[in-house]
Formats: structure tokens, C-alpha cells, sequence
């Protein structure tokens, strides 16, 4: 049982791991893996500059979706290949960013659009408010299970890359993108080089559901205010789901920052998750920043850090 009172780093979680939780997600992989990938780019001219080649991209997903997402790489002419690939994930009510910055600095960057999102949203919109309790009741039909795999095909996108290093790949995202950057770094842990998550969603979610009544979460709390009976169905729908439960899987370096006044996901939760990761790993946790995780003074440490593992390309001499 969850104790009030007690500082954030000393609250735990409730979350359970399921005994057929690593067999659940093989086995949506599989599924997942016998679909081609068949990926395909699109110079976008009105985009790019002399610095950078920008790119809208395609590639296939679990159920037969097609994804899609934004790919900006240096010109050969600013920066030589090879390049380290980063994934840049995207919040709960954000649309995928145009990583044109990454890409100056010498990365091959995607900027990802799981389903739902703009431009991957043709047979799939639950609509914000709507995701984080879409089929809830069924671990799986539950929205994320599409959503987390599209993240995780974008690395398998970046490896089909001639420009790219394929043994340098990073991910990095706040809120949800915090969160996408977990499980990101769980599910494809024998690609992903490094991670950097801030303010992690989707991590201790019925505790966060408890901590707190800001949305996202309480669409938890507006669902089960309407059918309390479905409690038990819910949370063991969500522990398929929760952050917490794939922190222990990821084998690379993480950078988790959260800001001990966020009332959007319970600092509680941020050390919750870091807490449950097993390998190298370092927490920045910002008094007096909310759900901005400290990103005035984080920005440049989240770079130094990716730039540390990741590497990225040179200028051209």
C-alpha cells in the first residue's frame, strides 16, 4: 500500500509485473516482425537547406498501418557520414517534431508519428483526451500496444539507412516521450544506444492516477468515476503497459530528468521508474519545476549526454 506523506523518492509504486509479461510482448513482436517493414522517403526540397536534407518518411506497422514521421540528415556537404541516428518521440498532445536542429548538429534524426499523430492517423485517432484509457479493458486491444510499436519500428527504420551507424542509435523525448523513450530503449534493447527521458509519462500510472487529478491522467479517473466496477480490469490491463515494468529490460545508459513540482506525472512516479532501471543510469530532479523537468538548465546536459554515447558526425575539412 502507497504511503502519503512520504517524500517522492521513498513512494514506491503499485504496479505489478505480470508472470507472462515478457511472453506477452514477444509475442506482439513476432506479430509485428512479420510485417515488411517497407520504408520510404520523400525529399521534402522546401524543407531542406544547404545544412540539412529533409525527408518525409514511410514505413509499415502492427495491424498493417502505415506510419509516418519527418527524417532530417547534415548534407554530406556539412557533415561526413557515417551519422548516429536519433529518435525524437513525441508527447501526449504534441504532433511530431521536424528535427532540423538534431540534424545540425550531426545526427541522422526521426522525428517519429506513432499512430494517431498527424499524418498517421488515417484508421487510428482516439483523440486527445482519449488514448491513455482507449480499450482499456483489454490488454490486447488497449490503445498503446499499436503506439509502442511504431516507436520501436522507427529504429528498425534508421537501421535500413546506408548514411547511418547503425551501432549508434539514441532516443530522447519528455511526457510522453518520456516514456516512449523507455520503452523505446526496453523493447529494442539490442539496438539502442543510449536514452535520454524527461518527465516520464505512462510510469506508476495508477498511482499517478491517485497523486494526481491534472490531465492526462485523469481520463483514468474520469473512466473509472463512470464505471467503478472495471477498477481491477483497468489496472491489470495497464501493468502491461506501465514504464515501470520495462525499466528492469533496458540494457544502455539513461538519462532521466523530472521536476519535483509536476502535477501532470507525479515526481513519485519519475523515481519510481528509474528506481526499477538495472543498468547505467543518472536522475537530475529540478525543486520548483513542474512538468518542464528543469529544461532551462537540463537542454544542454540532455545534449552532452547523447553526444557522449552517441557521437555524432564531424564537419566536413
Amino acid at each position: 500500500m502507497l504511503q502519503r506523506g512520504v517524500s517522492p523518492e521513498a513512494y514506491g509504486t503499485s504496479v505489478v509485473r505480470p508472470s507472462d509479461f515478457d511472453r506477452f510482448w514477444e509475442t506482439i513482436f513476432a506479430e509485428a516482425t512479420a510485417i515488411p517493414l517497407n520504408p520510404a522517403v520523400e525529399r521534402a526540397p522546401h524543407r531542406s537547406t544547404a545544412e540539412v536534407d529533409v525527408y518525409e518518411i514511410h514505413y509499415d506497422s502492427l495491424d498493417g498501418l502505415r506510419i509516418a514521421g519527418w527524417y532530417c540528415r547534415p548534407t554530406a556537404a556539412y557533415l561526413s557520414p557515417p551519422y548516429a541516428a536519433l529518435l525524437i518521440v513525441p508527447g501526449y498532445i504534441s504532433e511530431p517534431t521536424l528535427p532540423k536542429a538534431w540534424a545540425k548538429m550531426g545526427y541522422a534524426a526521426v522525428g517519429v508519428a506513432p499512430r494517431g499523430k498527424l499524418r498517421s492517423n488515417d484508421r487510428f485517432n482516439p483523440g486527445y483526451p482519449g488514448l491513455l484509457v482507449h480499450n482499456a479493458m483489454d490488454r490486447h486491444t488497449y490503445g498503446y500496444r499499436g503506439f509502442y510499436v511504431d516507436a520501436c519500428r522507427a529504429v528498425d527504420f534508421v537501421r535500413t539507412r546506408p548514411e547511418v551507424d547503425g551501432t549508434r542509435i539514441g532516443v530522447h523525448g519528455s511526457s510522453q516521450g518520456g516514456a516512449l523513450t523507455i520503452i523505446t530503449a526496453a523493447l529494442r534493447r539490442d539496438a539502442v544506444t543510449c536514452g535520454a527521458a524527461g518527465a516520464p509519462y505512462l510510469c506508476g500510472m495508477m498511482d499517478a492516477a491517485a497523486l494526481t487529478h491534472s490531465y492526462p491522467y485523469e481520463e483514468i479517473n474520469d473512466y473509472l468515476r463512470l464505471y467503478p466496477e472495471r477498477k481491477a480490469a483497468v489496472r491489470a490491463t495497464l501493468n502491461y503497459y506501465d514504464g515501470v515494468n520495462f525499466a528492469p529490460l533496458i540494457r544502455c545508459p539513461m538519462l532521466v530528468y523530472i521536476g519535483l513540482e509536476d502535477d501532470v506525472c507525479p515526481p513519485e512516479t519519475g523515481y519510481a521508474v528509474y528506481h526499477a532501471m538495472r543498468c547505467p543510469k543518472v536522475l537530475h530532479a529540478h525543486p520548483g519545476c513542474a512538468h518542464d523537468a528543469g529544461s532551462y538548465w537540463e537542454t544542454a546536459k540532455v545534449r552532452a549526454f547523447l553526444a557522449e554515447h552517441l557521437h555524432p558526425a564531424a564537419a566536413v575539412r
